[in-house]
């Protein structure tokens, strides 16, 4: 490989570079986080995610947690899409570490029966640091042919803006479990373990226009959404949901708090826009603002309008 010039290219560009050759309608364009295919009248929902040692989790992260993970925020990508899921892909990199690998595996069967997924294949090697890859599927009785599974990009000019849950709370979780990784607060949990919302994304999926899950910021992923639908998002910052205890621990709840929050990502909550009213969820959502005519992201609170942070969320 000869050598390369210039900065490093964005993980945006390079998707972008990738849509000539994404032309099968279930790739959606690479537009959205999962792939939504046809087959024989029923709809399938693929996606992948890849977690890698001291990027996606701690190297002092218990073995466990990391399986837990690694299913989690797939199984993340399909509650965006009100599927269900069926079964999973793993990559694995062996450690070297009887002990560590056991364990990894002992929390990989976990988390599989806690949401009824099934194992169905992977793949070793052995590297170090250690790079984890689960491919998963999913189906959904929404519509044939995938034509009204959520996509990013179906929010319309006056759709109102919602997440459910709270946000922050893996930020925390982050900071804790770095200063202290035998941590089990909640704030840790929420990090090494997140839930995805798999029950609200299946209420959901037949009366939302827009649909995805929060993994690298709220406010990153809402610039998607509406990069994505061809609109603006507009969000109230005073109405982002906080975790009550964060407040009482000294993390507060004024405009720096809020954008630290919706900054952060691993939240793996929904972030989602409809015109209708809302089923019965199984969980609590907050109304956060707006789509709008124009395109970006405009932020305000009740002291005015607050300018954009210098980072919305993570890239790689």
């Amino acid at each position: 490989m000869g050598p390369r010039h210039g900065t490093d290219m964005s993980e945006s560009a390079f998707i972008a570079q990738l849509r000539a050759i994404a032309t099968h309608p279930a790739a959606r364009g690479l537009a959205d986080d999962c792939a939504v295919l046809d087959v024989g009248g029923d709809t399938l929902v693929l996606t992948h995610d890849t977690l890698v040692e001291a990027v996606h989790f701690l190297s002092t992260d218990p073995p466990a947690s990391v399986a837990w993970k690694l299913i989690a925020v797939n199984l993340s990508d399909l509650a965006a899409k009100g599927a269900t899921p069926m079964g999973a892909l793993v990559s694995y990199c062996l450690q070297g570490d009887p002990t560590w690998d056991a364990e990894f595996a002992a929390g990989l069967t976990h988390v599989l029966e806690t949401f009824g997924v099934g194992l169905w294949g992977g793949d070793t090697v052995k590297q170090s640091p250690s790079v984890l890859g689960c491919r998963m599927f999913g189906a959904t009785l929404i519509g044939k042919g995938g034509a009204l599974v959520p996509s990013r990009s179906g929010a319309r000019e006056g759709d109102e803006l919602f997440v459910t849950g709270t946000v922050g709370d893996a930020r925390i979780g982050l900071l804790h479990a770095r200063q202290t990784p035998s941590s089990m607060s909640p704030f840790v949990e929420a990090y090494r373990r997140p839930q995805p919302q798999l029950a609200a994304g299946q209420a959901l999926a037949s009366s939302v226009t827009a649909m995805m899950d929060v993994s690298d910021g709220l406010l990153i992923d809402a610039l998607r959404m509406a990069a994505a639908s061809g609109v603006a998002a507009m969000i109230d910052l005073d109405s982002i949901p906080l975790s009550a205890i964060a407040d009482g621990i000294g993390y507060g709840n004024d405009r720096i708090a809020r954008i630290n929050a919706a900054t952060a990502g691993d939240d793996y909550q929904l972030l989602f826009t409809s015109a209708l009213p809302l089923p019965p969820l199984p969980c609590p959502v907050t109304r956060i603002g707006q789509m709008v005519h124009g395109q970006g992201l405009r932020l305000h609170d009740r002291a005015g309008d607050v300018p954009l942070p210098a980072s919305l969320g993570w890239e790689h």
